[in-house]
C-alpha cells in the first residue's frame, strides 16, 4: 500500500529515543522528511547522526522542554526552517519517563509529581498542537498523533491513568474543532513496549525479586493476548498508518497498540 507520505514534513517531540525514535525511523522509509525534538542535547544529537541520510531523506534536530511554551514555538519554527516548510505531521511522543521505581499510591502521590506529569504529557501536547496547527489549518491538512498509554483503560497507576485520559480527552475535542480544515487527531494507546530501556528494567526486576531474567520476560509476553510483546517498531508501524492521508476515516478515535488486553472489552 502506498501511504503518499512522500515529500511529507514532521515534527516527532520525544524523538531521541523509545517509541518517538522508532516512528521517525519509519516515517523516513515512507518517505518523510523529520524534525526530532527533545530536552536531551547528547542523545538527540546521536539519535539524529544515526538516523541521517535514511532512505534520502532529511533529518533535523531541535532542543527544546515541552515544559516551556516560548521554547515550543522557537523548536517549531526552527524546525520549519529546517525542513524548508510547514510541518505536516506532528507526533507527540514526548513525556516523563516512569523509571524503575513503582508508580505512586495515594498517600504518596504530590502536587509536584502531578503536574510535572500532567504538563509534560497534557499539557505540552497542546503547546505543540498550538504551535503547529495554525500552519495546517491554512494548508488545510495535517495529521496530530498523540502517543498515551493503555493505562488509561485500567488501574495500578493513579497519575498515569489520568494523565493519559488527559491525553484521549485532548485527542478527541481537537479531532473535532481542527476536522473541519482537513486535519486528523488520533491517540495511540501503547502497553508493555520494548524499547532500549527494556533490558535494564528486566534485569532490573530479575534482581529485585531474585529469578532468572527469563521469567520476567516470559511475564512481559503474558501480559498481552498474542503472548509477545509488542515492540516499538510495530507501535510505529500504526503511527505511520495513522500519520498517512489513507488514514482519513479515522479521526478523534484511541487505536490500542498493547497486543491486546486480555478480557477487556472496548467499543
Amino acid at each position: 500500500m502506498d501511504l503518499q507520505l512522500t515529500g511529507k514534513r514532521a515534527l516527532v517531540t520525544g524523538g531521541s529515543r523509545g517509541i518517538g525514535k522508532a516512528v521517525a525511523r519509519a516515517l523516513l522509509a515512507e518517505g518523510v522528511d523529520v524534525a526530532l525534538l527533545a530536552r536531551d542535547p547528547a542523545q538527540l544529537a546521536a539519535t539524529t547522526a544515526e538516523l541521517a541520510g535514511l532512505h534520502g531523506r532529511l533529518v533535523v534536530s531541535v532542543v527544546a522542554d515541552t515544559g516551556e511554551l516560548n521554547a515550543v514555538n522557537q523548536a517549531v519554527a526552527q524546525a520549519e526552517q529546517a525542513l524548508g516548510g510547514g510541518i505536516d505531521i506532528l507526533v507527540n511522543a514526548a513525556a516523563e519517563p516512569s523509571g524503575f521505581a513503582a508508580p505512586p499510591q495515594l498517600a504518596e502521590i504530590t502536587a509536584e509529581y502531578f503536574h510535572q506529569h500532567l504538563d509534560i504529557k497534557v499539557m505540552g501536547y497542546v503547546r505543540t498542537a498550538q504551535a503547529i496547527a495554525p500552519g495546517m489549518k491554512a494548508r488545510g491538512w495535517g495529521r496530530i498523533i498523540n502517543i498515551s498509554g493503555l493505562a488509561a483503560r485500567m488501574t495500578g497507576n493513579p497519575v498515569g491513568s489520568i494523565r493519559n485520559v488527559g491525553v484521549a480527552a485532548l485527542t478527541k475535542n481537537l479531532a473535532d474543532e481542527l476536522g473541519p480544515h482537513g486535519i486528523n487527531v488520533t491517540v495511540v494507546h501503547p502497553g508493555l513496549t520494548v524499547t532500549e530501556k527494556t533490558a535494564p528494567l528486566v534485569a532490573h526486576q530479575a534482581k529485585a525479586r531474585g529469578v532468572e531474567e527469563a521469567v520476567i520476560r516470559s511475564e512481559f509476553d503474558a501480559g498481552n493476548a498474542t503472548r509477545k510483546v509488542i515492540t516499538s517498531e510495530e507501535v510505529a508501524d500504526v503511527v505511520v498508518f495513522l500519520a498517512s492521508p489513507r488514514s482519513r476515516a479515522i479521526n478523534g478515535d484511541a487505536i490500542a497498540v498493547g497486543g491486546g488486553t486480555p478480557k477487556g472489552i472496548h467499543y
